[in-house]
């Protein structure tokens, strides 16, 4: 079997999971790493058993590293994945994969004339949770499809939130590829947000969108970093999908450890697991095989135009035809 080098372009706290999942797969290595901050990068090269890189260039310029693993703040996604493609390597970038649509443009353009795989973090849809719904839709055991609800209710603290974009973006970006791999193409949306407790960070912390599809479907979309839910039947994070023959649920309470993890206040173990099986996926059947990812940048270009829809009806305070 022949080895699958990865570099890391990025060395944040999700670089963790990215390396543990490739120090365990056979076929395998994380072969270094670049990040803004030198030291850091020196101290998550020592964590991981890899080398760095003094730049991104030197990075790509590395015969060993067949793909590489963008794992940057949103604002420079599109810059590494056009020189990453450039230079022939495979991608893997984290979501949200770009700060616009012309920037999903253009690196959707630069893949294709280089003739290398990019797959989006679109981790959600590579739980096997979701992979049987999918399935139970495909197959028609569901029926035809309903409604559509995506709920995320977890705390994070202001310093926390700070660093990150509202929870339209950094949240509904989940929901909505999410949406897509199981309902379906949007064809309106509508969108209300609050930014409860705005002294350290001015970005919302609570949205709610409601968004037909093509197919007819109705899908509920909500995010909160403003409150925990521990009620008797907690919408933690949660998916149902509700068709005229049958019904179908993913949550994060059903996978629970009482210890902290990152923002979290207990370990839901299906995330950690979900970008796991996101890097594992990406090495053996998108690299190895050659295969097509799950979700695509094309997924992640209507991605974006629910974003900006929704951010668009807070604005104007309307709702938004996606197609006009």
């Amino acid at each position: 079997m022949k080895t699958i080098g990865i570099g890391f372009i990025g060395a944040g706290d999700i670089a963790n999971l990215h390396a543990e999942a490739i120090n365990n797969l056979v076929g395998a290595e994380l072969v270094g790493l670049w990040n803004r901050t030198p030291e850091k990068g020196k101290a998550k090269a020592g964590q991981f058993g890899c080398k760095t890189y003094d730049s991104v260039e030197a990075l790509l310029a590395d015969p060993d590293i067949h793909a590489v693993f963008i794992l940057t703040n949103m604002e420079t996604h599109c810059e590494y994945t056009v020189k990453a493609a450039e230079a022939g390597k495979h991608i893997l970038v984290e979501k949200p994969a770009a700060s616009s649509i012309q920037e999903l443009e253009q690196m959707k353009a630069a893949v294709a004339k280089a003739g290398v795989k990019c797959m989006p973090v679109h981790n959600y849809i590579y739980e096997p949770g979701i992979e049987r719904a999918k399935a139970m839709i495909d197959n028609g055991k569901l029926g035809q499809i309903v409604q559509f609800y995506m709920m995320y209710n977890i705390h994070h603290a202001d310093e926390i939130r700070v660093r990150y974009p509202g929870v339209v973006r950094q949240i509904l970006t989940h929901h909505s590829y999410t949406m897509l791999y199981l309902a379906g193409e949007p064809k309106t949306v509508s969108c209300l947000m609050n930014t409860v407790d705005d002294t350290i960070a001015s970005q919302e912390n609570v949205a709610m969108a409601n968004i037909q599809m093509q197919n007819g479907t109705l899908s509920h979309l909500c995010a909160s970093f403003a409150n925990d839910d521990h009620a008797g039947d907690p919408w933690t994070c949660i998916i149902k999908v509700i068709g005229t023959k049958g019904s179908t649920r993913y949550s994060y309470r059903d996978f629970v450890i009482n210890d902290r993890n990152g923002a979290h206040s207990q370990t839901y173990q299906n995330y950690p697991e979900s970008i796991i099986n996101t890097a594992t996926h990406f090495i053996n059947r998108v690299v190895r095989l050659g295969e097509s990812p799950l979700s695509s940048l094309q997924d992640a270009i209507t991605c974006q135009r629910i974003i900006e829809a929704c951010e668009l009806s807070v604005v104007k305070g309307i709702h938004v035809r996606l197609n006009e």
